[in-house]
């Protein structure tokens, strides 16, 4: 069950704004000005297109734009030349990419194979804008796979790459806060889920820095407690048994540079004191020692934890946050830019084939090989939730490419079919023009009159279809939503999260009777979000 428009966070395509396909903005961000529809090669015959990006810039003056194997070119960002699609088995004939209100509608070509997660669009199909900002996997006569999503124009003065690849909007966002506070004597705290890639960003603010001392990283979860205070402050002869002589810590060894403390929510009470001391007055004790140092080094932390509920739950220091925040970068899931899979599974598998001599698998000299990427491999990885984020998908590169030796395409084998865990959905039977909606009748009772028990009971007594759940109540089917926006323990099938369906997907062996009793929310709506996973639900 989705949410109705007016509950829709997005705003209309043509206004679109950067916050709508990202995570909450860090401090101080300004957004970019709008929002283009993309297109974004993820599977080809030559994989070194992977990446390359057309921009449907005519959907924003709402004129349709056309796409065939011949025009027009997409190209790789920052590169003012490019190429059609030109794969021999796409169609000729255009199909249509034309404005629909907020979201975009899809018309295919006659005689083209188009699907999007394994159902066939023969019919055309609208795509709204929840699921342009997550993105759109397009595969076209099972060879070329496309992602349909939103991105930001680019700024003239937008950092280069930064060592990081992809050219997604948040990406971009990431390099613009780099390139901002870099050069600045400003603690910065780096957030993200495991796998984002916290340290490629702090070593990035490294390099951009004035700084020309070393870059030294710590991981504080890796630090046995009662030593962590040691080897970051140093220790001096006696301080503990064993301190035989006076100790350097990690603040000495990055005097003048940069010291990277991963994982800062697990830092032990008594270090977080001494960090605190050491970002209020640049001095530190070593341990045992009744004389303070001064120090001179920039601090960046990163971490995975809430730390906000930690300081509720008394395990970190609210003024160490504030200190350590100085500047706040943010770092999306890998799931929350899916147009950056395509390219980082580029890097990391070109990596490994160059390693094994096999480079040349990404550009066959015949247009008719098959993909070295297969299609349905392709769309696999788009839709799959990457847990471990970054860390994940390039151990899965490393796997599929060692696991392919020798062979002319990637092959997925059954262990790693089971890890990605998202088999893409059979083609899906033709189905019939649904009738046209019978009139509401009138309700017979004010909305306000509905308490959250009888509006609970009412849903579940008839399987969450709101429709029959308005007649039975008496209500105007319009006002449900309202009733619903305001009950704080009713939830719909759109509020629901990848991993807790995914979660549920595989407890009930894929059963949408069992998952809709489980969740509570509509099958029907249900059976579309998973179906949006690539998820092949069993249907009693």
């Amino acid at each position: 069950m989705s949410r109705p428009g007016a509950r829709d966070p997005h705003v209309p395509l043509a206004t679109a704004d950067v916050s709508t396909a990202a995570d909450p903005k860090p401090r101080g961000q300004r957004p970019f000005a709008r929002l283009v529809p993309a297109l974004t090669i993820v599977s080809h015959t030559h994989a070194t297109r992977i990446g390359e990006r057309l921009l449907l810039h005519g959907l924003l003056a709402g004129r349709e734009v056309t796409l065939s194997r011949n025009s027009p070119d997409f190209t790789r960002p920052g590169e003012p030349l490019g190429l059609p699609l030109g794969d021999p088995f796409m169609s000729r004939k255009p199909l249509l990419f034309a404005p629909a209100g907020e979201g975009i509608r899809l018309i295919p070509a006659d005689g083209g194979r188009c699907t999007c997660a394994g159902e066939p669009l023969d019919r055309g199909r609208e795509f709204g804008p929840e699921e342009l900002a997550r993105g759109i996997p397009l595969e076209f006569t099972g060879r070329v796979v496309l992602l349909l999503h939103l991105t930001a124009l680019p700024e003239m003065d937008a950092p280069t790459s930064l060592g990081m690849v992809g050219e997604s909007t948040s990406l971009r966002l990431i390099r613009r806060d780099i390139g901002r506070v870099a050069d600045l004597d400003v603690p910065v705290l780096i957030r993200g889920e495991t796998g984002t890639g916290k340290e490629l960003v702090a070593q990035a603010l490294h390099a951009r820095s004035r700084r020309g001392g070393r870059f030294v990283s710590v991981n504080l979860g890796a630090i046995p407690k009662e030593l962590a205070a040691a080897e970051l402050f140093g220790s001096v002869r006696g301080a503990f048994t064993g301190a035989q002589r006076d100790r350097d810590g990690f603040f000495r060894a990055a005097e003048g540079g940069t010291l990277f403390l991963d994982e800062v929510g697990e830092a032990s009470p008594e270090v977080q004191v001494m960090l605190l001391r050491v970002l209020e007055t640049g001095e530190l004790y070593p341990v045992g020692a009744s004389t303070p140092v001064k120090t001179d080094v920039r601090l960046v932390a990163a971490t995975d934890a809430n730390l906000e509920a930690q300081i509720s739950e008394g395990r970190f220091r609210a003024p160490l946050l504030h200190r350590l925040a100085g500047y706040e970068i943010h770092l999306p899931p890998l799931r929350e830019r899916r147009e950056d899979i395509g390219p980082l599974f580029l890097h990391f598998a070109r990596q490994e084939l160059e390693a094994l001599g096999e480079a040349h698998h990404l550009t066959p000299s015949d247009p008719y090989a098959e993909p070295w990427l297969p299609a349905a491999l392709a769309v696999r990885l788009l839709l799959h939730p990457w847990p471990g984020n970054i860390r994940q998908l390039r151990n899965v590169a490393r796997q599929l490419v060692i696991g392919s030796r020798g062979q002319p395409c990637l092959e997925l084998d059954p262990r790693l079919a089971r890890e990605l865990m998202l088999p893409v959905a059979p083609p899906s039977p033709v189905r019939a023009p649904e009738p046209e909606p019978t009139p509401e009748p009138t309700a017979r009772r004010k909305s306000t009159e509905v308490g959250e028990p009888e509006l609970l009971a009412a849903l579940r007594a008839h399987g969450w279809d709101v429709k029959k759940a308005a007649q039975h109540l008496g209500i105007a089917r319009s006002s449900i939503y309202d009733l619903i926006e305001r009950s704080p323990s009713i939830r719909l099938a759109g509020d629901l999260g990848v991993e807790e369906l995914i979660r549920c997907f595989h407890a009930c062996q894929g059963d949408l009777d069992e998952m809709a009793k489980r969740l509570e929310v509509s099958k029907r709506a249900l059976n579309r979000r998973v179906k949006e996973l690539g998820l092949v639900p069993k249907h009693s």
